[in-house]
């Protein structure tokens, strides 16, 4: 499989933020967020093909991590990924996926975090139709949520992206609580200045409010 990082920081998103983790990020992807913080592994993927068994060896490299993050890119679509999934599983650890929630595949994990892409995730140009025909697959979504334990996370860059993510809370019947609203934006700034205005819908609606905390920790660089 073609593994652009592995890494050990702690967790910046989610009901798991600030646990330490080891992070697998995957190469490849089948959507193309105009605000990807990570293009190396979708606009322009990069990476090295790695054995399974070897993906896992690095991941024991870090023996004080019992939460390991398999993300990307996309994962769910990465070769391998069932028979990662279960190996990791083998070796006792918590295991987060990271997904958009538009391809299904039966992996081994505790918590899949799904992020939706909304309309503020299209770009222009020769991917745009590609990425708004993809972006949201309500079977994918319905399967994932009533399969595994999860939690909907949604990168909000604009007041108009409410009225959209609530049509996806409603079709999923998902409750308050498993809902994360996160600034979009690659520095503190941003956050910050986003995050005032996000955390008052939150407090209106009764969702989570999600501090992208190794933007603040570490600012949009790769490793952390």
């Amino acid at each position: 499989m073609r593994i652009s990082e592995i890494f050990y920081s702690v967790q910046g998103e989610g009901v798991l933020a600030g646990v330490p983790s080891v992070f697998v990020r995957t190469s490849g992807c089948n959507l193309r967020c105009s605000w990807c913080d990570t293009p190396y592994t979708s606009w322009k993927p990069e990476g090295e093909e790695m054995t399974i068994d070897a993906v896992v060896a690095r991941v024991a490299e870090y023996p004080t991590a019992r939460h390991v993050v398999v993300t990307g890119g996309e994962p769910m679509i990465a070769n391998g990924v069932v028979e990662l999934s279960e190996k990791l599983r083998a070796c006792g650890l918590h295991i987060t996926f990271e997904t958009a929630g538009t391809v299904f595949a039966p992996v081994a994990c505790d918590l899949m975090s799904i992020s939706p892409k909304l309309a503020n995730s299209t770009p222009e140009g020769v991917y745009q139709e590609r990425h708004e025909q993809l972006r949201l697959q309500p079977d994918v979504l319905r399967r994932l949520t009533r399969e595994c334990d999860y939690q909907l996370k949604f990168v909000v860059a604009r007041e108009e992206d409410l009225a959209e993510l609530q049509a996806i809370v409603k079709m999923l019947d998902a409750p308050a609580e498993k809902v994360i609203l996160m600034p979009e934006g690659v520095s503190g700034e941003i956050q910050s200045e986003r995050g005032v205005w996000i955390a008052e819908l939150c407090k209106a609606h009764g969702y989570r409010f999600g501090p992208r905390l190794h933007v603040y920790l570490y600012g949009n660089r790769r490793g952390v």
